[in-house]
Parts: C-alpha cells; structure tokens; sequence
C-alpha cells in the first residue's frame, strides 16, 4: 500500500541521541526503564529523526521558559481569563515563528509535529493558531492569486479570521446551509443575510471575541433569482482597530463548552451586510461583472465538493490531535500503573499494578493503537500534502480528482477512528489511575473533555462514516464487472482480489500463530470484503422493496454500511503499520517490539469483529476465538517490561505533559502531595466557616404548619 512517509535512518551514536535526549531522572520507574528490551532514544531518533526531535526541543524549552505560559496543574482560570491567556499565547506564537517558510516547504510534516507540540501544552491557542493560519488562510490561499495581500495580513495578524460554515440548525447537512449572498450588478457587491436566528453561524472557533474576518459559506443567488449552491466568501465582522461589530453583524460568544473553553466559539447574524465582488473565493465558481455565474466544475456534485475541500484539512488534522490525546493520557496512566504498587504475592510484598495482566489488557492495547495510530495521521498528512499541492497549482487531472475521492474517504474515518479510540482510552487511563485519576490536577479529565469534540466537529462520527463507506460502495460495478482499477494511494487495491478473499478461512492453529499482524491483517481483508458484499445486497434488497435511495441508504448503515467503513479503516491503519514495522530497514533492536505492537493493534482491533467473524464463516470452532483472545494476552505481557521506555518516547516533557502522577521520576506520591499543598487556599478556613461555627439551624423551622 502507498505510503509517501519515509522510514527514517537512525543517525548519531548514542552520545549524539544523549545531546537530543537527556535521561530521566532517577526514581520507581528505572526499573522498568532498565528491563526494557530496546534503547527508548534509538526509537525516538527512528520514528521521529533528528531535526524533528530538534524542532520539538525548541518548542518545548520555549514554552517553558516563557512566563506567558506558565501554570500550575488543575488550575481553575474563569473563562474571560481564560480567554484572554489563550490569545496572549497565541499571539507570543507570531512572535516565536518556529517554522520558516523554507523549513516547510522542505518538510510539511514539521507542520503537524508544531501543532502537535504547541497542543500539547493546551489545545486552545494551538487551534486559535491553526483556524487562523490554517484553516482561514488555506481556504483562501486555494482560490486565487487576488488574496495574495489578504494573506500577508493573515501572518502579520493584522487581521483574525474564523471559518464560518455551521449554522444552528445545520451542521453536518451542509447543503441545507440557509445564509445567503446575492449579487447586486448595480454596485459590484454580494450582499450577505441571515434570513432568520436558525440560520446564524454558529459555534464558530475564534469567533466569539476577537475574530475580524470570516470566511462566510452561502448560497449565492444571481440577479435572475438563481441559486447557484454553496459558496464560500469573505466577510470583515469586527472593526480591526476597535474590534466592535461592522454595520450590519451581529456577532458573539455562544457560552461556555464541557472543555477547550480558552477558544472563543461564536455566533453571527447578517442583515444586508455588503461586500466586493471580488472576495468570493472562486474555488468552485466565479460571477461576471454582469450577474453571469461561470465554474470550471461543471458537475454540480463536484462543485459542492470543491467549495468545501477545506473540511479534509481539519479532518486530517483531528486524527492527528486525537492521536496525540491518546498519547498524553496513556503516558499518564502507563508510568501512575509502573509506579502505583497494591497487593502482592504475600502481605509484605505490594507489586506496581502494571505486574496485574487485567490492567495490561486495559492499557497496552491503547499504547499500541497510539503507535499505530500515529503512524497512519502522519502517513496520511503527507497523502494531504500531496493533494494539496495539486489544488495550490490547479491541477485538473483524474489523478487529482482521485486524490480527492480518496483523501476524503480515508479522512472521513479516520477522523471517528481516531477520536473514539482516544475518548475511549481517556476513560479508560481516568479508572486505571484510581482516585488519582479523577483529581483534576492529574489532567487526564481534562484529555478526556478536550478530546471529546473531536467526535463531533468538522462532520459527526457516524455521518462522516456514510462517507467512507459511499466510497467503498462506488467501486462494486468494476468488482462485478471484472474491469481493472486502482487508486492513487493504493488504499481499496486488495479489493481486485475481492472474489478470491471471500473464499478464505482463518487458518492458525495456536495463539503463537497469531503473533504476527499479518495474521489479523488477513482477517481484515476479508471482512471489509464480507461486509462490502452484505451492504452491496442489503442496499439492492431494501430498493427491490420499492425503498427511496434515500430510505434504502438509511436502512443500510447499522450493522452494514456502518461496520464498512470502520472495518476498511482499521485495515488500512494496519496495513500502512504492519508494512512499516516489517520493513527490513528497521534496526534488529527495534524491530522486535514495534512488530508486537503492530500485531497486539491488529488483534485488539480485530477481536471486536469476532462476532462477524464466525456469522460469516472466516472463523469457526472455539479455538480461533481463543486464539485471538490468547494472542493479546500474551502481547500483552511480552510488552508490559517495555511499556515505561515506550511511553518515555511519546511523552512531552513534564512542564508539557503538567500531570503530577505522569512525571518521569515516577515519584507520584511525593509529586502529588507537592502540588497539593501549593494548592491555591489548601490550607485556609473556608471563607463561609460562621455557617457552620456560628448561624446553627434550627430544626422544622421551615417546615409546612398546614
């Protein structure tokens, strides 16, 4: 399978990787550090390279030595300071510049590997960042040469933009988009409205307080009363000197959220609001200066397709925040589980709770997925970049629309792949830790809530999955018709091989047969196969019925269309895994414990579909379940000894990670208590004492006399 993201050589020696990489300090963790069967700054010189490692260094030192970043764990901001710490620090990130334009056009990934950095420190100013120099400026660097001046104010924040899409009441359905942008001949402007309060853009980020631009998506009406679709324009919505309203916006903060509260989500309302001409990006289509509407796109699917090309951007970027939630919180709760000892063989003997195989089965899964994971969000921006690219210098070939087809369907679910594997692991890491997990200072409720509208945002999970699973569904005439097909990234090849898969079986014969993801990954094939031909007959059957398409689709998801597209996803993420854990370049003294990793994600993964499994006839008898289940078990152990060192090569820095029972010293007691008594008031009377001390109640007074 096409994969553009290199394998890495490891360069230096290890005098080199102690320069990039200081050692930890001393405490409970060193011994698990020192059962580890791998050299943890070899790994993160393979996976990451030096001049990644260098460029996180320099992020993460800069953050710490600022005092605009300062803070102490669990502290509790009101959310106007809140707000306003968050655009300080997005603001000192102008001022830092830690990517130059050379430096990203000679690797993009240093991109990702920023925003990644900065987000986790604290999601909110990193996404303030990224909707402005991202999203904002990339839908508008994806139209013309016109808004080369706009943008150089984008960088030199003389203006602050927002992407206003949503609406309050649409969201995913953005065909039923109700603002409006009708061209008035007469004076060379679009005029924008919002025809009611249900069609107010709504939960906007960067929106609610201080964003001056927007880029506004509406139907644009032509002078003979036409309705073109959805198309995509900018909008001044706040005074740049004063950032009070325009004439004609009404604008605002939609309130407080379950967390991300330091970004400003917002609202607006446009009432004969008018602007240029020329600030409609002419992405999809353009208007004369007589009312005439011309497109290069002449399929109207496509047309809507490209007005909102934007949104596999912030999709692609989701898998790779989600992916990096996951690592935070499994860092916390792998290095509180090596020093955390209860119970043990005799009563003077306690053992760390990562000795129990139950709290193995809880975590080690999850350290897998965040490896594999991982892999994949940034294999998959280098796809992005590719796709990209060819939007920037308006390729109109079948490969680029190719990309795009294929860009979007792997987007579409990776994004719920990643988001619910990184919600469920927060909840998952928030018990493994206890009580201690459950105290704020700890962080990990704070993972948890962050994460948690990265299954909501830029297309809800389910409905993205629809997507994905249209996609799959596209390719049924070629399989039935024998005709030959690819795509650009090799991602739906196997399915040439779709008659000839169907007819597998699972064929180990011990859980030690399992050991390898190409065990799993075989199993993979043929249930995106299995389940591809069950949708393919669900949907025929419900249209013989006499269904609408409509009705027929809707009828189709649950069970089928649904369990395509996460099936076909998670195959592809082990895929691109197990093709990078096997390659031959990788160092012997890696090799090992990446290729377990590889293998315990495949059958973790894997053992949800067991049912499906055995329904359709790939697996039979008890043995195969057992093997599957004996597999990750025993992964599961062979992993725990290197399960601190391989968290040692994800996790931030201890000022980044802000988690008492994540340090690296692994002291968590000592870190905890610390943190406890420097508590803001931990020691003092609690300011309404006299209720208690003094104004006693009296008994009944209160009670009814009737």
């Amino acid at each position: 399978m096409s994969s553009t993201l290199k394998l890495k050589e490891v360069t230096g020696n290890r005098n080199s990787w102690d320069t990039l990489l200081p050692d930890f300090p001393r405490g409970p963790l060193c011994k698990y550090r020192k059962k580890a069967s791998f050299n943890w700054k070899e790994m993160a010189v393979l996976l990451d390279g030096e001049d990644i490692i260098q460029l996180k260094n320099r992020i993460f030192s800069a953050l710490e030595s600022d005092p605009i970043f300062a803070r102490h764990p669990g502290e509790d901001l009101c959310r106007e300071k809140y707000q306003e710490l968050t655009f300080l620090r997005c603001k000192r990130l102008f001022e830092y510049d830690f990517l130059t334009q050379q430096e990203i056009i000679e690797n993009p990934l240093k991109i990702i590997h920023m925003i990644i950095c900065v987000g986790m420190y604290d999601w909110s100013p990193c996404l303030q960042y990224f909707l402005h120099c991202g999203v904002f400026a990339g839908a508008i660097l994806s139209a013309s040469e016109r808004f080369a001046d706009f943008v150089k104010q984008v960088y030199s924040m003389e203006i602050f933009g927002c992407f206003a899409l949503t609406e309050l009441s649409h969201g995913t359905n953005t065909k039923g988009i109700r603002t409006t942008a009708t061209f008035d001949r007469s004076t060379q402007e679009f005029i924008i409205n919002t025809p009611d309060f249900e069609a107010a853009k709504f939960w906007v980020g960067n929106m609610g307080k201080h964003a001056t631009h927007a880029v506004v998506y509406a139907q644009l009406y032509t002078p003979d009363g036409q309705c073109q679709g959805l198309h995509s324009f900018i909008v001044q919505i706040r005074d740049t000197k004063t950032l009070l309203p325009m004439p004609g916006v009404m604008v605002g903060d939609i309130g407080k959220k379950l967390g991300q509260n330091g970004l400003d989500n917002g609202f607006a309302m446009f009432h004969n609001v008018r602007i240029p001409k020329e600030n409609i990006l002419n992405i999809a289509g353009d208007v004369t200066a007589d009312g005439k509407y011309s497109s290069s796109v002449k399929d109207v699917k496509e047309r809507f397709s490209a007005s909102l090309g934007s949104l596999s951007t912030g999709r692609v970027l989701i898998t790779a925040i989600s992916m990096t939630n996951l690592k935070l919180a499994i860092s916390i709760a792998i290095r509180f589980s090596a020093a955390r000892r209860q119970f043990g063989p005799t009563d003077e003997e306690e053992i760390p709770v990562l000795e129990y195989q139950t709290q193995q089965w809880r975590l080690l899964p999850y350290l897998a997925a965040a490896y594999a994971l991982d892999y994949f969000a940034k294999s998959l921006f280098e796809n992005f970049v590719e796709f990209y690219a060819g939007l920037l210098t308006k390729q109109r070939s079948q490969r680029q629309a190719d990309l795009g087809r294929e860009i979007h369907a792997l987007s579409a679910a990776s994004k719920p792949l990643s988001s619910w594997t990184a919600q469920q692991a927060a909840q998952e890491c928030r018990e493994a830790c206890g009580g201690h997990g459950y105290l704020a200072i700890n962080r990990l409720g704070e993972i948890r809530n962050d994460n948690d509208p990265n299954c909501t945002y830029e297309g809800d999970n389910n409905v993205l999955l629809q997507q994905t699973s249209n996609y799959l569904m596209s390719w049924m005439n070629c399989i039935r018709d024998k005709a030959p097909f690819e795509s650009p990234f090799g991602t739906i090849n196997f399915l040439r091989d779709y008659d000839h898969i169907l007819g597998w079986k699972f064929t180990a014969v011990s859980a030690e047969d399992c050991m390898d993801s190409s065990v799993p990954l075989a199993a993979y094939k043929w249930l995106v196969c299995y389940l591809l031909r069950g949708s393919d007959l669900k949907l025929s059957k419900e249209k013989q019925s006499g269904q609408s398409d409509f009705e027929a689709k809707n009828n189709c998801q649950v069970y089928y269309c649904r369990s395509l597209a996460i099936a076909f996803i998670e195959q592809t993420v082990l895929q691109r895994y197990h093709d990078y854990t096997h390659d031959p370049n990788i160092p012997p003294t890696l090799q090992p414990v990446l290729k377990n990793l590889s293998a315990l994600y495949g059958l973790w993964s894997l053992s949800k579909h067991l049912a499906v499994l055995y329904q359709g006839g790939y697996a039979s008898g008890e043995q195969a379940g057992r093997f599957i289940q004996n597999g990750i078990l025993e992964l599961c152990c062979r992993l725990k000894d290197d399960a601190v060192a391989l968290v040692d090569v994800v996790a931030p820095p201890d000022f980044i990670l802000n988690s008492p029972i994540g340090k690296a010293s692994g002291e968590l007691y000592k870190n905890m208590w610390a943190e406890i008594l420097q508590g803001n008031k931990a020691l003092n009377r609690p300011s309404w004492w006299a209720e208690f001390c003094v104004n006693k109640p009296v008994m009944g007074r209160l009670r009814s006399r009737l």
